[in-house]
């Protein structure tokens, strides 16, 4: 089975960036992470690409008059280290055509809600202010709306009672450890088709795989 170059952008702590490395090292992901890339240079991300030696770059977006100039810059370096997918883990940017057509239907995000619902930022808090009973995470293909691109896989999260949005959001971070990388694995394994039809929503199938909306977990 081909091995699928990933290129990693990241913002933060790198948590999800850190599941993929220990999936591909459990060799339950048949994945390498060709490049992770940042735009800031104190992200933790970047130590733990480091520890696994993985190549690292720091793009600052403040060094760039717009975000389109900002992802030619990034799409160069992916391009530099043979990246296949993107991945978006953690990445606090919107990204621009210049990213998506560099890489059609091939650039990947990991949301805190089960999209369509709660896009955008703080999707724990807005569960919570919602009522809802049930959240979880979606990891979806990225489209040039806001976390609107056609869906790969779910799983379900239960709100609790006493919940903050800490404390959800912790809970819903687990499944995506286990989410993103499984979804990844379906990509390398070829079995994951995008179908578009007119006028209708673009959409995702996976072979072999009875629904997407999978990992459903009724733990505390």
């Amino acid at each position: 089975m081909a091995v699928i170059a990933l290129g990693v952008l990241v913002s933060g702590s790198g948590t999800n960036l850190q599941a993929i490395l220990d999936a591909i090292a459990a060799k339950t992901l048949d994945a390498r992470v060709a490049v992770v890339i940042s735009n800031v240079a104190t992200a933790k991300a970047l130590a733990r690409a480091q520890r696994a030696n993985v190549p690292t770059r720091v793009i600052d977006h403040k060094a760039y008059a717009d975000r389109a100039a900002f992802d030619a810059a990034v799409v160069a370096e992916l391009r530099a280290h043979g990246v296949e997918h993107v991945v978006l883990a953690g990445f606090m940017r919107i990204v621009t055509p210049v990213l998506l057509d560099a890489f059609p239907s091939r650039v990947i995000n990991v949301h805190p809600a089960l999209l369509p619902a709660f896009p955008g930022v703080d999707a724990q808090k807005q569960a919570l202010d919602y009522g809802v009973r049930v959240t979880g995470c979606t990891v979806h293909l990225v489209d040039a709306g806001t976390d609107t691109g056609p869906i790969l896989a779910q799983a379900v999260v239960p709100v609790l009672d006493g919940d903050d949005a800490d404390t959800l959001g912790a809970r819903i971070l687990r499944e995506e450890h286990a989410l993103l990388p499984r979804a990844l694995q379906w990509i390398a394994e070829g079995r994951v088709r995008v179908e578009s039809r007119d006028g209708q929503r673009v959409r995702v199938r996976v072979d072999g795989v009875a629904t997407t909306a999978i990992g459903v977990s009724l733990r505390s």
